[in-house]
């Protein structure tokens, strides 16, 4: 490590050649799943590792995400790290779904047990990271001015970790406390009996709404698109449920890695909505209504290819949302139709309570869509095109810029001296999510193009993929890899192909995150792969055991 104000010029033109010594044989950033089991991962390989994250406390996203009603949507026993036996078995969840408190403690437990925490540095914000070419190395630059090297850098920062800040007029005029909601104030915010404003209504607000309403003086929503909701039927993990999921987590691990989204489920079922008469169907639709994105996957299998079989499933969804909402017309408005959009071409949130608070007095619904479009934010509210509504706290539901956001918050130089935001200016293009063309000796976990999946499970199939390709470098004797140019161009028009015969390219007249629609700043683009998390975990297995034809590997000459 080095302390100095040296401008980067003056590293760079350190002594080019083999080798040359550093601090960290890998350098990662982000202390959530990607982090811990980076650690787990790379240290038995026997080599050094140290993670860095500018929050206070280890947890990647569940350190960050602590609004009131912050939990997971996967089921608990299988949104977790599987790479020991043993801590799956001594971990205990005590619901189906966890809350930001039980899930950080679980993160505690796993850097604990594993004595992680030595390889880990919090407080630290990382300013630039900047490939030395003709060294075979990264230096990472902090906030502070302090330099480190390393072979291998990883990110691990996240695919919906970097806020989405709209552009409204006069947002910094506001007299109260205005905020992202994954950066909701731990200290000194006390909501109760305050009038409060949220802008956006996706899966945030969805879970934030309930528990806000229940102490707020009132709540006013104000939504741009609405979602189809799928139910969570919170649950408590009792013993004989666990004794269960205990007897064979082998098989639920599997389950995960064998899925299309990387989910426990018991999938495919080997019927189609379509080929089913409508009393059947919606027996099934109705039997399966027993909460979580198993329903979606384990009534049909065509709910998500065919637009017909798609539409029946966003007509009993709608149906069942409108049957908890008192008023017709709030209930119209939180409705979403198959006409406008098809489900999963936005991400479904699950519900805990979300369409019951709109039966209390203090909650309002405002559409800012059609009938009223935002117009500005004032000292003491918000303006749309009909009112002005008073507020004491404003909060931005808004959303993240997905899968390259964070990677683009802050200059990495690649071997030809562009950053990654300007390499992906147009097209976010990758290796399977975790190579990218001219940024040789990094890696990223679950960047563009990777599937959206059970977010423990694709991270770890990641890092067993980085782990084998660092094993491979060092019992080589390799240098450097550099990412394949056509190899990239290769996946990302697969990625492209598969995207263009889903329901899910209708994303990009809704806002969608999953394509980056959502951004001001950028046109949608394909972010993700939809061709199956089963299918790409094989591919990563396929690539390692070819021993990795995507990267070129090279040795510095002494």
């Amino acid at each position: 490590m080095t302390t100095t104000n040296a401008s980067t010029d003056e590293a760079l033109s350190l002594q080019k050649g083999a080798a040359a010594e550093v601090d960290f044989d890998v350098i990662g950033i982000g202390a959530g799943f990607a982090g811990l089991a980076l650690i787990h991962y790379v240290r038995e390989l026997g080599l050094s590792v140290r993670i860095f994250d500018r929050a206070s406390d280890i947890g990647g996203t569940w350190t960050w995400n602590r609004y009131p009603g912050a939990a997971t949507d996967s089921e608990s026993y299988y949104y977790c790290l599987a790479f020991s036996k043993e801590l799956l078995q001594e971990w205990s969840w005590t619901k189906r779904y966890p809350g930001w408190e039980e899930t950080h403690r679980y993160f505690h437990f796993i850097a604990d047990k594993c004595q992680m925490r030595p390889h880990i540095q919090l407080d630290t914000e990382i300013v630039e990271a900047r490939y030395l070419d003709g060294q075979g190395r990264w230096q990472i630059t902090t906030r502070s001015g302090e330099t480190y090297t390393c072979k291998y850098f990883v990110s691990g920062m996240g695919m919906i970790s970097e806020p989405m800040i709209p552009k409204i007029e006069g947002m910094d005029s506001f007299r109260g406390p205005l905020f992202h909601s994954s950066r909701w104030p731990q200290e000194g915010l006390d909501y109760a009996g305050k009038r409060i404003g949220i802008i956006g209504a996706g899966a945030t607000t969805v879970q934030m709404l309930p528990v806000v309403a229940e102490t707020a003086g009132s709540v006013t929503v104000f939504q741009r698109t609405p979602n189809y909701v799928l139910p969570a039927m919170q649950k408590p993990m009792t013993p004989e449920w666990e004794k269960e999921i205990k007897a064979d987590y082998d098989a639920v691990i599997a389950k995960c890695r064998n899925h299309v989204f990387g989910m426990a489920f018991d999938s495919p079922v080997g019927r189609n909505a379509v080929d089913t008469p409508h009393e059947e169907r919606q027996r099934i639709f109705e039997e399966n209504w027993t909460g979580s994105f198993r329903w979606v996957f384990e009534t049909f299998d065509d709910l998500l290819t065919s637009p017909e079989a798609n539409r029946m499933a966003s007509e009993f969804i709608v149906a069942k949302m409108k049957e908890r909402v008192d008023d017709p017309e709030i209930a119209k408005l939180l409705s979403p139709s198959f006409d406008d959009y098809p489900l999963f071409a936005k991400r479904p949130p699950l519900d805990h309570g979300y369409f019951e608070a709109f039966n209390r007095d203090n909650v309002r619904l405002v559409d800012i869509k059609d009938r009223e479009p935002l117009v500005e934010i004032t000292e003491t509210g918000i303006r749309t095109t009909r009112e002005h509504y008073e507020f004491d706290i404003i909060v931005l539901a808004t959303g993240f810029k997905a899968y390259t956001g964070a990677l683009e918050a802050f200059p990495i130089r690649g071997s030809s001296g562009k950053t990654l935001a300007e390499t992906w200016k147009t097209v976010s293009e990758s290796i399977m999510g975790v190579c990218v063309a001219n940024f040789p000796n990094m890696f990223i976990v679950t960047g563009p193009q990777a599937p959206f999946a059970n977010l423990p499970t694709s991270i770890e199939q990641n890092v067993i993929w980085i782990s084998r390709c660092i094993a491979k470098m060092e019992r080589e004797g390799f240098d450097v890899f550099k990412p394949r140019l056509e190899a990239q161009r290769e996946w990302t028009a697969h990625t492209a192909d598969i995207h263009g015969q889903t329901l899910m390219a209708e994303g990009g007249k809704v806002h969608s995150w999953m394509m980056g629609a959502n951004r001001q700043d950028k046109p949608p683009r394909v972010l993700i792969y939809f061709g199956g998390a089963n299918n790409y975990y094989d591919r990563l297995d396929q690539s390692a055991d070819q021993g990795f034809p995507e990267l070129e590997f090279e040795k510095l000459s002494g």
